[in-house]
């Protein structure tokens, strides 16, 4: 989904944030339905949409460590 169609939705930044545009900003979005974008496109760029039930999972799978490389 392109940002441009998400104007209207609040977007958050980690508070891990660097300042450096370095960083995942998330929306709930009014469906329910939570959005997220990489900071570094400044607005522009695409952002990918989660079902509830879909974020939750990948915020588990991350503090888990599902995500980490090894």
């Amino acid at each position: 989904m392109k940002s441009s169609d998400l104007t209207d939705v609040v977007w958050r930044k980690s508070s891990y944030s660097n300042g450096q545009y370095e960083c995942v900003e998330v929306a709930v979005l009014p469906n329910g339905h939570v959005a997220a974008r990489d900071t570094k496109a400044l607005g522009h760029g695409p952002a990918l949409v989660f079902t509830t039930h879909q974020w939750r999972a990948f915020q588990a799978g991350v503090r888990d460590g599902a995500l980490d490389q090894p």
